[in-house]
């Protein structure tokens, strides 16, 4: 089975589309959404809406918290905070139910699906885990794979039963060992952070063990002008450049 696995969309339409249009010519058997759908780009209507209408299996991200709690709003630095006040204002309220039905985590396939970090925060960061810490998850994670999201940037960390260890991903194709376990971020589709201006997602082949992952490019001059004429902050946009 392929599995393609996108994350981070964040309100970026214009990426979202160029996306699902890789997708649909590469054909996965199924589709999985790792969250904050919302938050910084200035199309989180017709993001979400899509999702909806695709019936794209979807969870939590720390922006849906937000929207649906004030705590965890409140949480956010200024600027983000901002971003999220006028996405508030931008989703219908059939939007907004929806995403109070997304689940913290998913298993699908065999594999596990969360935002942040396993087994089920939307919150916690990656980066901030140290070998022991990853080794420790191992060891009481009962799925072989992992999926997750959150940092906007693409690496793999792998666990061959005594020792986990870290590196970047790139563009292209990579074969995985089959005694060995594995986190696996994916990057962002609508903000990524790991140097590269193009939308990120990633196809996971279980039948051949191979993970693809998928650099689309997309008008970024769109998402931006859109970004500043919806009053959202200046630095949502740079990013983006």
């Amino acid at each position: 089975m392929r599995i393609a696995v996108l994350s981070d969309i964040h309100g970026n339409f214009e990426a979202f589309q160029a996306i699902l249009a890789d997708m649909d010519r590469l054909q996965p058997d199924d589709v999985a959404c790792l969250g904050d759908c919302i938050g910084y780009g200035p199309e989180p209507e017709a993001v979400m809406q899509t999702i909806m209408e695709r019936g794209i299996d979807t969870i939590l991200g720390n922006h849906e918290m937000a929207a649906l709690d004030s705590v965890h709003l409140n949480w956010f630095n200024p600027m983000a905070k901002r971003s999220l006040e006028i996405t508030l204002t931008m989703l219908s309220e059939a939007s907004l139910s929806f995403i109070q039905t997304l689940p913290f985590f998913r298993v699908a396939h065999g594999h596990r699906f969360v935002h942040g970090y396993p087994p089920d925060s939307a919150q916690t960061y990656l980066f901030q885990k140290t070998t022991f810490m990853l080794r420790q998850s191992f060891q009481v994670l009962e799925e072989r794979l992992c999926f997750i999201g959150h940092t906007h940037d693409l690496e793999i960390v792998s666990f061959d039963g005594r020792q986990a260890s870290r590196a970047p991903l790139h563009q292209g194709r990579l074969s995985l060992a089959a005694d060995t376990r594995y986190m696996i971020n994916v990057g962002s589709v609508g903000q990524p952070r790991d140097g590269t201006t193009h939308a990120k997602y990633i196809i996971w082949d279980d039948n051949t063990d191979v993970l693809e992952v998928r650099f689309v490019p997309y008008d970024i001059t769109a998402t931006v002008t859109k970004i500043r004429a919806a009053g959202m902050p200046e630095a949502h946009a740079k990013r983006l450049l």
